[in-house]
């Protein structure tokens, strides 16, 4: 087997938005504001804690590995043999916050998981953004 057969790769997206970075962390961190752009779900902003996102094609196991508020959030992401970590990096700039969200661990055989990832997550940045523009600060 080749080095490349067994490199992983991963799906970055990157926005800036006009919030503080605790605007943002609340919208990534609180059930009721993550089912708003993402997924039904059972979250606790606690490591170790192993929560559930749902959707109408099922769902995804998750344990949050990282919290470091408002800076850095990440969790695993198991659902239809993808094992991946989902990590959320926050940088407050002069005009809100440099929000980085990196999903790792797609093998070469899972392309359409990948693609797939690639086109749900810009989508999901932008139902995000939607939900930022409506929240109370």
């Amino acid at each position: 087997m080749n080095d490349t057969a067994t490199q992983l790769r991963s799906v970055v997206v990157e926005r800036e938005f006009p919030y503080p970075p605790e605007k943002l962390w609340r919208a990534l961190t609180q059930p009721h504001l993550i089912e708003e752009w993402l997924m039904k779900n059972d979250f606790i902003p606690r490591p170790g804690h192993k929560f559930d996102f749902r959707a109408d094609w099922g769902s995804v196991q998750c344990e949050v590995t990282e919290v470091d508020p408002p800076r850095t959030l990440a969790y695993t992401w198991s659902a239809m043999g993808l094992e991946s970590v989902v990590t959320w990096t926050l940088e407050p700039t002069s005009g809100g916050t440099h929000l980085r969200m990196e999903q790792a661990g797609f093998r070469a055989d899972q392309e359409q998981a990948f693609q797939g990832a690639k086109y749900g997550w810009n989508r999901m940045f932008g139902v995000l953004e939607q939900t930022l523009a409506k929240e109370d600060a």
